[in-house]
């Protein structure tokens, strides 16, 4: 008696020869938008867009395959939200939905508790420079986002990595109060 795998074993085949190019997309794409916030921080807008422009090239090939590879593609599409987020609210003053990104709920929610974390680096180079009001736009941005996302809770089965960005995030924001005042 024989049994054929045959089939089972090209479907799996092809998965993996899939998987392997989002895994070496996934290390590009961050890889860009860390330059990208490296450059916003440093105030070099143009530099920070020629890399989120990679990134999203980057983004437009891996997306189709979200659903397939939610877990490996939720960190890649999380930071370039984050990237995203930080360059709309440095350059127009506002935080994008995430249907304006072009991505799901959890990468979007996750990368905006991250560029918490990005606001409150601007808000102290901003009280460095002696901007306070700068200063205080960040901080509110930092707020606006915790208090929004405040009353999602749900499991780490639902919303993975969520509740402790969230805890992260409060503590950021405690900490920046504090060197606000």
């Amino acid at each position: 008696m024989s049994i054929d795998i045959t089939q089972i074993e090209k479907g799996f085949s092809e998965r993996e020869k899939i998987l392997d190019g989002l895994l070496s997309d996934n290390r590009s794409i961050v890889r860009s938008c860390s330059n990208a916030i490296k450059a916003m921080h440093a105030h070099d807008m143009k530099e920070a867009r020629k890399h989120l422009a990679e990134a999203r090239r980057g983004v437009e090939r891996v997306i189709a395959h979200e659903r397939e590879f939610p877990e490996q593609l939720n960190h890649i599409l999380q930071e370039y939200a984050e990237a995203q987020i930080v360059l709309s609210a440095i350059e127009e003053n506002r935080i994008p939905s995430f249907s304006e990104l072009g991505i799901s709920a959890i990468p979007y929610l996750n990368g905006l508790l991250d560029a918490v974390g990005e606001f409150k680096r601007e808000m102290y180079e901003s009280l460095r420079h002696g901007d306070k009001k700068k200063a205080e736009r960040y901080f509110d941005m930092m707020e606006e986002i915790y208090d929004s996302l405040l009353p999602l809770r749900f499991s780490n089965a639902i919303l993975p990595e969520f509740r402790r960005k969230q805890d992260s995030a409060r503590h950021q924001i405690e900490q920046a109060r504090g060197e606000l005042l």
